[in-house]
């Protein structure tokens, strides 16, 4: 059934490793690296609070205490900014402890992305909820986790974000089977692949890290087994509830057009920093030229 309460929650699984960007993340968290001037998972927060998530947990493990940290009030520094009059520092220092409530648990072991979920049960109860991967950035500027609420409250099921990629590179996403809804501009999910060769792909749509989830999922992860590389999947749980047809069941999925900025790894995250930089109103007139001359010398 369509839910009438209004969604708030956000869970942010954040205890991977950052491996891919050592020795960098060796005592920082891959999610602080800085986009521009802000770390990557404040652009994620901000994306939550924008939508009406204001009660967001970040599922972290060890190494993460920086996190918590970055939303914190600093009340030293608060003052020394105050004092000297700085008051666009000031602001930027504040906002991300303005975002909302945000609570922390911790994954303990590292069993998958379906574990990290699963450890927000008891914070989420019986509500449907959003999930944040903080490798995703979503530009502020374009619609993507209020549309998938909406198509939650009408649906009552979970709805997952695609994106069209080029078919050969398919294999290195999530993939969906999927069919059209009459009258609606999203779509009903029929099934799920995770990594599936190029051969063997239902389709060019790629699964991005933006979910609404009914409650419903919990339960079936706490059935699931293991899957790829010895985790939970989430995948899994969400192919079950695809073939479901009771209460909780169903998965719907909103095609993104957009623009999102992939920080999972070197060459991607650089060119999500470049992007947004360029797009400032600050460092865009400056950046942009010097980028110009930079390239034509190559």
């Amino acid at each position: 059934m369509p839910q009438s309460s209004r969604i708030t929650k956000a869970v942010i699984p954040a205890a991977g490793l950052g491996t891919r960007f050592l020795p960098a993340t060796k005592a920082m968290p891959k999610e602080m690296l800085p986009v521009v001037d802000e770390p990557a998972i404040q652009y994620v927060v901000a994306e939550a609070a924008k939508a009406g998530l204001d009660n967001v947990l970040m599922v972290t493990g060890r190494s993460k205490r920086a996190l918590e940290d970055h939303f914190d009030r600093v009340p030293t520094l608060e003052t020394i900014l105050e004092e000297k009059g700085d008051t666009a520092r000031l602001a930027a220092v504040r906002e991300a402890s303005n975002l909302g409530d945000i609570h922390y648990v911790r994954q303990g072991d590292p069993l998958g992305l379906g574990h990290a979920v699963l450890c927000a049960k008891r914070h989420v109860g019986n509500e449907p909820f959003a999930v944040l991967l903080g490798d995703d950035l979503i530009d502020a500027r374009d619609e993507l986790l209020s549309e998938m609420i909406r198509v939650q409250q009408t649906t009552g099921g979970s709805v997952i974000a695609l994106m069209e990629v080029e078919p050969e590179k398919i294999s290195a996403y999530g993939c969906a089977d999927v069919m059209a809804v009459d009258g609606e501009d999203f779509v009903k999910v029929n099934g799920l692949v995770e990594k599936p060769a190029v051969e063997d792909a239902p389709s060019n749509l790629a699964v991005i890290g933006r979910y609404v989830l009914n409650p419903a999922v919990f339960d079936i992860l706490e059935m699931t087994a293991p899957g790829r590389g010895g985790e939970i999947q989430l995948t899994d749980a969400l192919q079950t509830l695809a073939a479901g047809d009771g209460e909780g069941g169903g998965v719907y999925a909103v095609v993104f057009r957009g623009r999102r900025y992939d920080t999972g790894d070197k060459v991607s995250y650089l060119k999500a920093v470049v992007t947004l930089a360029v797009e400032r109103e600050d460092l865009g007139p400056e950046l942009r030229p010097w980028l110009k001359e930079f390239a034509a010398a190559l």
